[in-house]
């Protein structure tokens, strides 16, 4: 099978033709027909990937602490050997898969041979996922649409620990993929929403989602506009979904929210909080992780053992059956996030080819892909790839 591999020392990103999985016990195996690239995790794994080590540090100082605690037990030259086989083992890139399941492993009930399926499988042609990370997609969800359905989980999580109700107001701070799916989720929720990004299309994309917009960067306010928006009450909740060292959104949120306000974290910003911005108004702060409860659980994702529904209802399997249950009924507008379609038969690779050295031609594919661009992502000006194989 090929397979989509990120070097992680030397920066390269290559097709890897690798062995095929199996099934195991709890898993299916799947073949894949589409794989959607979330510019925003991705880059941001590309970029690390291309730094020095030096930079590498930089970003990471938590592990700089473990490294300089490993050299003072054994050693400069073993705490280096250790550092560079880490990183030297490259990381399959992609989550966001579907396909059809071409065999199943030993306790996969609910599953058949032929079932399309969503994943959080990586780009590969061939892939073997847990079942839990699994969830059947509906007749008439689209291949394209589905695809979209793990990385909207990430959004769907957020909105879940912010609880809103009918007619809350919340801010969406940072409209790009997940950012803008998580305005038609609230406004599905019965929201009144906010979006603030400094990319003017994306806020055009927000508005046609039904949400208000404030964009910072043309000189707006994002405190004044969210107090306005509120009603000058404050709003009741922000779900921060921006990519950025800096600790201003939060800031930022707490200063616009009411008393004993939301704020969760989906993005990656700065921590450098003030408490009295929190303290004050008693707001409460979480950050969410991935898609859902059950995330980095081995019992749930490898073994297989699900959580109870009456102590938790919403896992990251349910979530993904959530955001496919919303496309069937559609309720979210996926067409509006692709931008570009290339024919098929055509080279697949990225706008910018330093980001993804190998490439697919049509006459060694496994079968033939279109690659899509999107308006979404973390950062203006990047592309979503997106690489389908028709059966």
């Amino acid at each position: 099978m090929k397979q989509i591999l990120q070097d992680m020392l030397g920066g390269q990103t290559y097709i890897q033709e690798a062995p095929a999985p199996s099934p195991r016990k709890g898993s299916l195996l799947i073949v894949s027909r589409a794989s959607l690239i979330s510019t925003g995790t991705e880059r941001m794994l590309v970029d690390f990937s291309r730094a020095s080590l030096l930079q590498k540090a930089r970003q990471q100082p938590d592990r700089v602490t473990a490294v300089i605690d490993k050299v003072r037990i054994d050693g400069p030259g073993p705490a280096f050997e250790a550092i560079r086989s880490k990183l030297i083992q490259p990381i399959p890139l992609g989550y966001c898969n579907v396909g059809v399941v071409e065999a199943l492993g030993e306790d996969c009930a609910g599953f058949s041979i032929g079932d399309r399926v969503v994943s959080n499988g990586p780009h590969a042609d061939l892939i073997s996922v847990p079942k839990n990370l699994c969830a059947r997609i509906p007749d008439s969800v689209s291949d394209e649409a589905a695809a979209f359905t793990v990385i909207s989980s990430i959004g769907l999580q957020g909105i879940r620990l912010a609880q809103p109700t009918l007619g809350e107001c919340f801010v969406v701070v940072g409209v790009g993929l997940i950012g803008l799916l998580t305005v038609q989720l609230l406004v599905a929720h019965g929201c009144r929403v906010l979006a603030t990004d400094l990319d003017p299309i994306k806020l055009e994309l927000a508005a046609r989602f039904g949400a208000q917009t404030c964009n910072p960067g043309a000189g707006e306010d994002p405190i004044a506009a969210g107090m306005a928006f509120s009603r000058g009450r404050g709003v009741d909740g922000v779900i921060v979904t921006a990519s950025t060292s800096s600790s201003e959104p939060i800031a930022q949120a707490a200063r616009m929210s009411r008393r004993r306000g939301r704020i969760v974290l989906v993005g990656v910003t700065g921590l450098e909080l003030n408490r009295n911005d929190f303290y004050e108004k008693e707001i409460s702060f979480q950050v969410s992780c991935s898609y859902g409860p059950g995330r980095y659980d081995r019992g749930y994702e490898r073994d297989g053992h699900d959580y109870p529904v009456g102590f938790v209802r919403w896992t990251q399997h349910r979530n993904f059956e959530a955001v496919l249950d919303m496309l069937e009924a559609g309720r979210l507008d996926i067409e509006s996030l692709i931008t570009r379609r290339l024919a098929d038969r055509r080279q697949v690779r990225t706008r910018r080819t330093p980001h993804l050295q190998g490439r697919w031609d049509a006459g060694d594919a496994p079968a033939t892909y279109r690659s899509y661009s999107d308006a979404g992502g973390v950062r203006s000006g990047t592309a979503d790839l997106r690489l389908h194989r028709c059966r």
